[in-house]
């Protein structure tokens, strides 16, 4: 098993489908996994640590649990049939080991509430596992192919390339002094 964090939720292009990512702590991968509204609410609430007036359904099945001094030890996304995801939530009472189905999400929803850790099985992050490029690696990577882009371009499309990049990052003297040379350069033409 492999112990992951909720790096994120978000809501993908569609509008209507939110996702949960589990990036592993020593495993270079994360699990993208689609949720629900209600629950990425109920992740989101817990993550960011979001006061409500009166318990949501998450909140109230952790008082319960609690009540009758049951523990929730961890959570398990154990396997991936047909692009379903299943967890079991591993519950401790007394000297007895409890573990109950669970939709994903819940388990996520119920694991942060009980600040326990959360693990994915090996062949489910095989199969669905993917590397998602920290933002230092994603800017290098976009700085490299711009530099590849301009190495293609005359001049002058260097130029008006440069000149757009600097209004879009609002550097208008930048911009000012590339307008100059593009003028220098259409001239002597």
């Amino acid at each position: 098993m492999i112990l992951v964090e909720v790096a994120n939720t978000f809501l993908v292009n569609t509008g209507k489908e939110f996702v949960v990512l589990l990036k592993g702590y020593e495993d270079k991968r994360t699990l993208p996994i689609s949720i629900g509204q209600l629950e990425a609410q109920s992740i989101a609430i817990q993550l960011n640590q979001i006061p409500f007036p009166r318990p949501l359904t998450h909140d109230l099945l952790k008082n319960v649990l609690e009540k009758v001094d049951c523990a929730l030890v961890k959570i398990e996304i154990c396997d991936l049939v047909e692009e379903t995801y299943y967890a079991k939530l591993i519950f401790k009472r007394e000297e007895q080991t409890i573990e109950i189905d669970s939709r994903p999400s819940d388990a996520i929803a119920l694991a942060l509430r009980f600040a326990t850790p959360i693990y994915v099985s090996e062949h489910v992050m095989d199969s669905a596992g993917i590397i998602v490029p920290d933002e230092t690696e994603l800017e290098e990577q976009q700085q490299e192919e711009r530099e590849e882009e301009l190495a293609n371009l005359t001049p002058l499309e260097a130029l008006q390339h440069q000149l757009k990049d600097a209004i879009e990052n609002e550097s208008y003297e930048e911009a000012a002094r590339l307008r100059d040379e593009i003028r220098k350069l259409t001239k002597s033409n």
